[in-house]
């Protein structure tokens, strides 16, 4: 697929580009991104150069990872970066990560928002799913307030620098944003 451009109220959401890479680099020196991502550590400007002009085009050209640039405007800074990736069974999962100095705005869950909208309407998307290290409040904080229904932890569900690590599991469908579904979806009964 070829990159495309969301936008929300206040956000612009577009592919990442090479004049990016100094601003990735810089916003991946923050210590929390580098502790609740995969992105490497200590990240170098050779790692931003590899994600801005390789993993992002990649990802795209083979409809496995639809990484967008968050900002206030087209020509403003980056606010955050936010992605879908692991495509299975209809089900997507949603990653992020918001610049030290853009926090507690709500952008990123209205990034989120947008994303999901996209993903529900534009690639039949069934289920989005979010994963975060347990621990990782402002995450989970993120992801509840874009409405996903957190649903446990999975025993060594993540992997992150070599380590597996225990993680929070949330999904996000359709009929959540509110969006019809590709398919029908039968609740489980309650006891």
């Amino acid at each position: 697929m070829d990159p495309v451009t969301l936008t929300t109220d206040r956000l612009q959401l577009r592919t990442f580009v090479p004049a990016d890479i100094d601003e990735v680099f810089a916003a991946a020196q923050d210590p929390d991104i580098q502790r609740w991502t995969t992105v490497p550590s200590p990240y170098a400007r050779v790692d931003a150069e590899y994600f801005v002009q390789q993993m992002v085009p990649d990802g795209w050209r083979a409809d496995t990872e639809y990484t967008f640039a968050v900002r206030r405007d087209p020509d403003g800074p980056i606010v955050a970066a936010i992605s879908l990736h692991h495509p299975r069974a209809g089900a997507w999962e949603v990653g992020y990560w918001t610049h030290k100095e853009h926090r507690g705005r709500g952008y990123m869950t209205e990034a989120v928002l947008g994303v999901a909208r996209w993903a529900f309407t534009e690639l039949a998307c069934v289920r989005l799913e979010w994963r975060a290290e347990a621990g990782n409040v402002a995450s989970r904080t993120v992801a509840e307030k874009a409405g996903f229904t957190v649903e446990g932890v999975l025993r060594a569900g993540l992997l992150n620098k070599g380590v597996l690590r225990d993680c929070w599991i949330g999904a996000l469908l359709p009929c959540d944003v509110p969006l019809p579904s590709p398919l029908p979806y039968l609740p489980a009964p309650t006891p």
